[in-house]
């Protein structure tokens, strides 16, 4: 069986103050539903990590949004996966498509993000998609291909067990169009079979594959019923404790 994960995207809201009263809310919620057999993730900003690792102990896991490509050094601004990894966090998100998109984020840069993530025990969510051109080009299953080669790929089977894929259909993300539960799955079990051809069929069958496309809590349990999707990246929906919690009741 594969892990069951709901990720929260908190991106860049909420200040610390309320940052630890929503990671509160959540833990609490979280604990006051037992028998969810489902890992909960909250991906915080960097300047919340320690606070709310602190708020929340051991019952949930925390992810920063990101990592610099570089090591150490004289980069002002950036943070390190060391860094991160020292504040107690045990993911990172990284590829996500605004990251791509208003930062021009690179397959080889996330090379060295990941390599810099797993060199310091932290789990990676990478994230991968297509636009609304690439899709209506009937380019996307060559684009998504692409990203993982450029990006991914370069691991052994062993360092890519460390991994979580997101699949952000970002043609269905704030344009009014819909990915349906179909269209997800259909995605979910290419990016598997890439898994498989590249690796084998035991590491394309143990990674997580998460749905990134707007998940709410009236959508998630067609979707977490697909059966190439293990969970989702969460995003405006993991601001509300109520709705985070439902969705990962979802399963």
């Amino acid at each position: 069986m594969r892990k069951k994960i709901v990720a929260g995207n908190w991106k860049m809201n909420l200040s610390i103050q309320e940052g630890l009263k929503l990671a509160k809310e959540v833990n609490l919620n979280h604990l006051g539903n037992a028998n969810l057999n489902v890992e909960l993730i909250l991906g915080v900003p960097y300047i919340h990590l320690t606070s709310v690792i602190q708020e929340v102990g051991s019952s949930l896991k925390i992810s920063a949004q990101d990592c610099s490509v570089h090591e150490s050094g004289a980069y002002t601004g950036e943070v390190s996966a060391k860094m991160i990894q020292s504040c107690g966090a045990n993911y990172v998100i990284l590829g996500h498509s605004e990251r791509r998109e208003y930062h021009q984020e690179t397959n080889a840069q996330l090379v060295s993000k990941v390599n810099q993530a797993l060199k310091h025990n932290l789990k990676v969510i990478f994230c991968c998609g297509e636009s609304l051109k690439q899709r209506e080009d009937k380019y996307h299953f060559e684009h998504l291909k692409q990203q993982l080669n450029e990006s991914i790929f370069h691991l052994s089977a062993q360092e890519f067990s460390e991994l979580v894929i997101a699949y952000e259909p970002i043609w269905a993300i704030g344009t009014g169009l819909t990915a349906s539960a179909q269209q997800a799955q259909e995605i979910h079990q290419f990016l598997r079979t890439l898994i498989a051809d590249k690796y084998d069929d035991d590491v394309a069958n143990k990674i997580p594959i998460l749905y990134g496309g707007s998940c709410k809590p009236n959508n998630a349990q067609e979707l977490f019923a697909q059966a190439d999707i293990d969970g989702g990246l969460i995003g405006g929906a993991s601001l509300n404790s109520d709705d985070f919690i439902q969705i990962a009741k979802s399963f």
